[in-house]
């Protein structure tokens, strides 16, 4: 096994989970906060604004069975690339979408897929997620791990915001 992690913002982390989960080859798929520059950073913290944090998850993942790359790929599916502001009906910087890269390799294939991506057209407006380097990832607190499981109607709710239009036109 060939162990690597991921780190995405996508908006809310909550909607950010299940589309990883459900890959074969994934370990976990954490919520928490990256990003910003704040340690240890409660939800209540991020929530002002303040702190410079995303809502973000941190997938672990074997990279003999899925690859960094299929997961920025299905990242591009899951994430509106076109809004800077936030994401679906989650609006402000803690909702930002950013591809946090671990290493120059990761970085690269970032920047190449979101190259392709724009070129593609598949979007009217231009890409703006930001591709950075990985600040430390904190943890949130355990009521929003694995929150598709144990709140699947506030779930359901959630990804009525826009997102699961979103992804049934863009999940491949």
């Amino acid at each position: 096994m060939k162990q690597e992690t991921a780190i995405f913002a996508g908006g809310c982390f909550w909607c950010m989970v299940k589309p990883f989960d459900e890959q074969p080859g994934i370990i976990s798929v954490i919520s928490g906060y990256c990003g910003g520059h704040v340690e240890n950073p409660t939800y209540e913290q991020v929530c002002t604004e303040t702190t410079g944090h995303a809502e973000s998850v941190k997938i672990t993942f074997d990279a003999d069975i899925i690859s960094y790359k299929q997961l920025v790929e299905i990242y591009w599916q899951v994430a509106d690339p076109t809004d800077a502001m936030g994401q679906f009906q989650d609006r402000g910087d803690s909702y930002r979408p950013i591809i946090f890269y671990a290493n120059d390799e990761q970085k690269q294939i970032a920047e190449t897929s979101k190259k392709e991506l724009a070129e593609s057209n598949i979007f009217d407006g231009p890409i703006v997620t930001k591709i950075q380097l990985a600040t430390p990832f904190y943890e949130a607190e355990d009521y929003h791990q694995g929150f598709y499981k144990k709140n699947p109607e506030r779930f359901e709710l959630e990804e009525s915001g826009g997102r699961a239009d979103f992804m049934k036109k863009h999940r491949k």
